[in-house]
Order: C-alpha cells, then structure tokens, then sequence
C-alpha cells in the first residue's frame, strides 16, 4: 500500500511539472525569454604594498626628518647645504639662521625691554608649587660674577676639525656643510625657511636652484643613511609632509620632483597637524608645532584640518635662542667673541638653549653653570656663568613675542587663496567660472542665513578698526582655501566668517600675536559647537599641542 501511495504521489508531481514546461516553452516561442543573470566579475586585485617601501620625507626648515615608515625614529640631519663656487673670486654667501628683517631697527630695543617687562609680570604674578612668591633674581649680581670669569684651557687641541675639501667636492650636505670653512670657497644654502621654500634675489634664491638643492639633499641622504640606491627607488612610495599652511605651486614643484628628478614610483602629500594626531592614535586635537622658524596652530577633528583653524606665527626656536643670547648678555655672557654671523657660535648658544631653558616656576634664584666651546684650529676652553631668571624669561617670550624686538615684519599668516594653475584646466577657478547660477544663488542665500558666532578677535567697533582695513586683506588672503589637502566637511565659508578671519589678521599684521592667544583663536574658529567646546576641555586630545609646545627646537 505504502509503495502505491508514492507511486501515485510521483505521477501526480510529473502532471504538475509537464504543463510548467509546456508554458516556458511556449513563452520562448513568442519571444519572452528568461533574464540573463550577470557573470560575477572579478574584483582587481589590489598590490599589496610593504611598509618597508615606504619612505616618509618630513623637510622642515633646520632639520630634515626621513626615514623608512617602519623605523621606530627617523634620521634627523641638518637640512643646509654647501655649493663649491663656479668661479674663483667669487664672494662668499651664506643664508641666515638665527639673523632676521626687522631686528635692528630704532624701535626695536624698547620693544624688547618692553616685552620683557610683559614677561617678568607674568612669572612673578604666578606662585610657586608650595604657594609662595617667587624671589625675582638681581641681573647686576649674575653680571658682576660674569664679568670676572675668564676661560680656563681644557686642551689645546679641541678635537674638531674643518670639513675636507681637498677633494673639491661640489657639494656637502648635513654636518659637514655646517663645518665647511668660510674660507674654502664654498657657499651655505638653507633651501627651506619659515616652512617654505626659501625664495629669495641673492645667490641660489631662485626656484630652480632651491629644488635643486632639495633634489640634491634628499637624495643624497637615502644613499647615505637609508643605504638604497637611486636606481631602486623605482620599487619605492614617498609620504611627504607639508606644513598645515603652504603654498600650493611650491608642493606641486616638489612633487614633480620626487617623480621625476629622484625616482619615486608614487608620492602621497600629507599635512603635518594631520599626520601628528593620527601618529598619536587620537581622533581631535589642537596641534601647535614650535619649529625652529614658525610656530603653527591647526584644530584637527576626525582626520581633517579645520582651514579656519589655521594659523602661522612667524617665531619659533631660532627666535628663542636669539633672546636667549641677549638675556646672556645682559648678564655679562663670558663668551663674549660670540658671534651670531658664525654658524659654530649659532650651534653653541642652540646648545646651551635647549640645555638650561626651562618653563618650571619652582626654579628660581642664582645658579651656577659651565659650558665648553670647541673650534677647529683653536684650544677647548671652559666657561663657567651664573644665570638667573634669564633661563625661564627666554622662552616666555613665545606668549610675549615682542621680546624677540621684531619690528615692521608680517607675523601672523594664514592661508593664501591659490592664484590658479595654467597647467591646471580644472582648478577652482574653471569650477567656479562654470558653476550654475542656481548653486550661486543658493549659496548666496546660505550666506545671508548664516550668521556665525561673534570671535574673540572679531569685534570692530571695540577695536576701533577701519572695515576698509579689513576689505584690504581680500586680495591677499582670498575668501578662500580651496587650494588645502584636507578639505574640511564644514561646508563653504560664509562672508561673515570671512570678515571676522580678514578683520583678525588685519588687527595683528604689524605685530606678533602670543602663542596663548593665538591657540585660543585656532579653537575659537572651530565651526562646530561641539568640537569647540572639546577642544576648550581639559581632555587627553589636547595633549599633542602642549607636548610638543615645550619641546622648543
């Protein structure tokens, strides 16, 4: 009975399937056919890419940071050069380091006593750990103890020597450029300066000859120090780094560099702020970055620079030293055939910058210190001096800039608005000739909706500014940053904002803004509330700036 019953069960089910056949067949007859299913496609296969293949190129303006993307610490090398001369008699050129515009002018002694004064309110205004008031130091004792010092000889031979140049080599890069003798007919070229190329009318300024030199510094230091040849940089990837505000034909040269003069198989621009927070494993950060030539501010949130957050002091490091040498010498430095145009004295007193200066209130009074100075052709001598309050003054200036005495120089930047790129025919220039009318209207309408929240720097009438000052600045600064590597999801910048940033920079153009201040404004200018308030907060993000922000170069 059971094998009947699924016998007929079978017969019933081919009845069932015979006149679905019968219909497919009949559709295919009139045309109707099934739909096709798509063959899968296979997905490319990514090239995998080794971290060892990967060189980060970080060149800043006394120091070039390079190295493979896996090396625990990258090589550090003074980035200057020294160029043979190509005719004899030919009159020696050296670029400047700690020396800048605008430090010998009438005004600038009584700014700098002025801002002293600034600085020495600020550290007796503030109590020591245990509560008490700091005993300010007497200069006329560290000078009259200074003054009776005389070097004692250590050695008369002080077991530094000249660079070789018996070999006429056409170049020397790193240390070796640094003790290149004035005498030998060779030239000191430093081809970046304030975090940009160092363009300047004197010998080697031009464009071509400061690529040149950068092509000649890079290159030689991958063979050097990360021991690979030219001719296998074809297997390799650079990651350059930029600085936060850049010129934008400046990095589209370097580029072009790196491919075609090195060797590079590919190249990828970073900006440093960027880099510096995500190497930190943080995801916002208000990034300040004290170089030796520019201090730069920049509010970073989930990988994006923030444009309006950008900000470029024209101090740094050397403008620390520099104060540092005039505090000494009011206190009767016992060195006194120090020199700030010779570039052993200018190694000596960054030496003695970053052994002594310190930001601890608790250290106070007079303290005794030694130092040795060591030429080539010349004995080894000990100093012995007593400081005081010269080794805390010295780096307060970074929050009172008008102790460095810089007069009639523009010291605070921001970025410029890109002047377009012939070789580009789709720059934001084209994007903006053909943009629809409806999208300018609608973006005209935003404007005139938004209405951003008042800065600390943005109230005209209570600074007494001229709106035509700020009008002014439109040219130069643009009212816009298209041309930035991280474009920010802020949306388009409104004309108030754009006032509000003019108004500020014009207010600060003739003088240096305070380091304080000026990180203040950077987190004021972030758009959103919510990374405002943040960024404000005694958080860990912060702690990228602040770290960095006492590690003065």
């Amino acid at each position: 009975m059971r094998s009947g019953r699924n016998q007929v069960a079978a017969m019933t089910q081919a009845e069932k399937t015979e006149p679905e056949n019968g219909r497919e067949k009949e559709k295919e007859q009139r045309g109707v056919k099934r739909p096709i299913v798509p063959a899968a496609i296979p997905e490319p296969l990514q090239e995998h890419i080794q971290s060892d293949y990967v060189i980060v190129i970080h060149p800043g303006s006394s120091t070039l940071r390079i190295g493979r993307a896996t090396d625990t610490h990258p090589a550090a090398i003074p980035h200057v050069i020294a160029r043979r001369h190509k005719q004899p008699g030919q009159t020696y050129s050296c670029d400047k380091w700690l020396l800048r515009d605008g430090l010998n002018k009438p005004e600038s002694n009584e700014q700098r006593q002025n801002g002293l004064k600034m600085v020495d309110q600020a550290i007796w205004s503030k109590k020591m750990s245990n509560g008490t008031r700091r005993i300010p130091a007497v200069p006329e004792q560290a000078r009259a103890y200074n003054k009776q010092m005389r070097p004692a000889i250590l050695d008369h031979d002080s077991g530094v020597k000249w660079t070789n140049t018996s070999h006429n080599e056409e170049y020397f890069v790193g240390e070796e450029a640094l003790f290149v003798n004035p005498a030998d007919r060779y030239d000191i070229h430093y081809p970046i300066r304030r975090g940009q190329l160092n363009i300047h009318g004197g010998p080697g300024g031009s464009v071509t000859a400061v690529l040149t030199d950068l092509e000649v510094i890079w290159s030689h230091v991958i063979q050097k120090f990360l021991e690979i040849q030219l001719k296998d940089l074809k297997y390799y990837r650079c990651i350059l780094l930029i600085p936060d505000i850049y010129n934008r034909q400046h990095v589209k040269e370097m580029v072009n560099m790196i491919l075609m003069k090195i060797g590079f198989s590919g190249v990828i621009v970073h900006q440093e702020s960027v880099c510096a927070v995500y190497g930190s494993g943080l995801t916002s950060a208000c990034v300040v970055d004290v170089g030796d030539q520019k201090t730069s501010i920049c509010c970073v949130e989930d990988g994006i620079s923030h444009r309006n957050t950008r900000l470029c002091l024209a101090y740094g490091g050397a403008d620390v030293t520099r104060c540092f040498f005039w505090l000494m010498q009011r206190a009767g430095f016992p060195y006194r055939e120090c020199q700030l145009t010779n570039t052993l004295d200018c190694l000596l007193l960054q030496q003695l910058k970053e052994t002594y200066t310190h930001l601890d209130q608790d250290i106070c009074g007079l303290q005794d210190h030694e130092f040795q100075v060591r030429h080539p052709d010349s004995p080894a001598l000990l100093y012995q001096m007593r400081l005081g309050d010269e080794k805390l003054q010295a780096p307060m200036a970074l929050f009172y800039p008008a102790t460095f005495g810089i007069v009639g120089q523009k010291m605070t930047h921001l970025q410029h608005r890109s002047q377009g790129d012939p070789e580009d025919p789709h720059d934001e220039h084209y994007l903006l000739a053909t943009q629809s009318k409806q999208d300018q209207s609608s973006k005209a309408s935003a404007d005139r909706k938004g209405m951003p929240k008042p800065s600390m720097y943005d109230d005209v009438r209570s600074q007494g500014m001229d709106p035509e000052r700020g009008h002014m600045m439109e040219s130069e600064l643009g009212p816009s940053q298209a041309d930035g590597m991280g474009h920010s999801n802020d949306g388009e910048e409104t004309s108030a904002s754009l006032f509000s940033r003019k108004t500020m920079v014009s207010q600060f153009e003739g003088k240096a803004l305070g380091l304080d201040k000026a990180i203040l404004h950077s987190i004021d200018c972030c758009s959103k509330s919510r990374t405002h308030q943040h960024l404000l907060c005694p958080h860990y993000d912060c702690a990228i700036g602040y770290r960095r922000l006492y590690t003065i170069q």
